[in-house]
């Protein structure tokens, strides 16, 4: 499964950071480096509790991210 990333810089110099699949999955950075880590530790946390819960019917054999 491939998620996608959207990355932007805010006005005030902060990097905002969100998989497009994931509902709810959004973080800032001070860096762009930083918001894209947040962002994929935050979407594995996600992924990680749905599957705990058997929120998700996923069926996952690998995970990749490409940010945009």
């Amino acid at each position: 499964m491939n998620f996608t990333i959207e990355i932007e810089q805010e006005t005030d110099g902060r990097w905002i950071a969100e998989v497009c699949e994931l509902r709810g999955v959004l973080v800032y950075g001070k860096t762009r480096e930083e918001a894209l880590a947040r962002v994929q530790a935050l979407a594995l946390r996600t992924l990680a509790d749905r599957l705990e819960h058997g929120e998700s019917a996923l069926n996952l054999v690998s995970v990749s991210f490409n940010a945009a």
